[in-house]
């Protein structure tokens, strides 16, 4: 086992923060995990992952593990709530361009859960639950974290590098100084899910449906065992009110008249920010996921451009750890921030301002717009391209 200072130090055991020990740990070198929960989160967050994302878990041996356990989607769909389909988006325009052409839905714990076996059974990895950072200092040889427990315990770790991968609160980028401005989405989010089967209800619904309204558009997302349903919702509720059983009844029964009461089997209300750091680097100290960036949930791509952060991030620190200058790592800055604001945050916020759109002219337009790419087919794929995130992996290797 490498010595407990001679490692790369990671704080934060989401899928981001797993994801980034498993490809340090597949590159040979040694990690400390830090996580400030009990234990990992199995709880239903993010569900979707696009074609690259997949081809990158392949080289970690996870990709399939998932496949197995999740529901492969060949397309998606743009819906208006009274007219239904507008377009139907086809993945299999991306045959020879990845070897996953589809997205996945599946439970973003299924890869966590995987991850960690992989972590804990792999002689250079420590997972230490239970533990939070508090300040990350570093000098010219290395870093450090201050920690304490539950029970008042504090502790210091040192390591060679520190990778900051503990969300949207994050401590390590408010040790590194890092400015986080956007903007927070006015609605709250309020998620539901539930075993009512909309594929039955609901005419040719694809698995993933981005379904607009000029009164209350919906996302409807099916996975493994259940359909998830997400509704914006007035902000100046409670979340009390939002989560009200009586409200979450009546929200569900106007998407899709049910005999029977809705079975709710998770609900949760959350406020959706638009953020990105103005550095992901200082030093020997780095931020990847959601320390890094925040979008809104609007096409999938939180979860997955935390993980793109993970594997760039990594695939650099392998040269800076066998001799190359530190200064390498800046082109991981520059590359990840250009995608998060150019294609991240601008793919997004474009859908929600299709689904959100009340003009009937400006909807007419965007109905008319996603048709005419749909049956192009050099538009369609390229849609399909940019909305997969495999255009922007390739944009982003022309910057230097």
């Amino acid at each position: 086992m490498a010595d407990i200072n001679d490692r790369v130090i990671i704080v934060g055991a989401g899928p981001v923060g797993l994801v980034a020990a498993a490809s340090l740990l597949n590159k040979g070198i040694p990690v400390l995990l830090l996580e400030a929960t009990a234990d990992l989160a199995e709880d239903l967050r993010a569900s979707t992952f696009h074609p690259p994302t997949l081809d990158m878990l392949d080289q970690l041996d996870l990709a399939k593990t998932l496949v197995d356990q999740g529901l492969i989607c060949p397309h998606w769909q743009f819906r208006d709530r009274k007219q239904g389909v507008i377009a139907t988006f086809e993945m299999s325009q991306l045959e020879g361009e990845t070897s996953h052409p589809y997205r996945l839905q599946c439970e973003q714990w299924k890869l966590t859960r995987a991850v960690r076996k992989l972590v804990d059974e792999h002689s250079d990895g420590i997972l230490i639950t239970d533990i939070r950072a508090e300040v990350v200092r570093q000098d010219d040889s290395g870093v450090e974290v201050d920690t304490e427990r539950k029970d008042g315990t504090r502790e210091t770790f040192r390591g060679k590098y520190l990778i900051g991968a503990d969300g949207a609160r994050s401590v390590v980028r408010k040790s590194i100084g890092a400015k986080f401005e956007g903007m927070t989405i006015p609605e709250i989010f309020l998620s539901l899910s539930t075993h009512f089967p909309y594929h039955e209800a609901i005419p040719d619904l694809a698995e993933i449906a981005y379904v607009s309204d000029p009164e209350e558009w919906l996302v409807l997302l099916r996975t493994p065992s259940l359909w998830r349903v997400l509704l914006p919702t007035d902000p100046n509720q409670t979340d009390e009110q939002v989560l009200d059983p009586t409200n979450v009844e009546r929200r569900l029964q106007e998407v899709m008249p049910s005999e029977k009461p809705y079975e709710v089997a998770h609900k949760t209300a959350y406020r959706v920010h638009e953020r990105v750091a103005d550095k992901y680097v200082q030093g020997r100290v780095f931020l990847v996921g959601d320390a890094a960036h925040l979008n809104n949930p609007l096409g999938g791509m939180g979860m997955n451009g935390g993980i793109h952060d993970a594997v760039n991030l990594t695939s650099k620190l392998y040269d800076v750890w066998h001799g190359a200058d530190l200064s390498l790592v800046s082109r991981f800055e520059r590359q990840r921030r250009k995608v998060a604001i150019e294609t991240v945050q601008a793919q997004a916020l474009r859908n929600r301002q299709m689904l959100n759109a009340t003009d009937p002219t400006e909807r007419a337009e965007f109905h008319d717009d996603l048709r005419a790419i749909v049956a192009d087919p050099i538009r369609h794929k390229e849609y399909v391209m940019r909305s997969s995130m495999i255009q922007s992996l390739r944009d982003l290797e022309t910057v230097d």
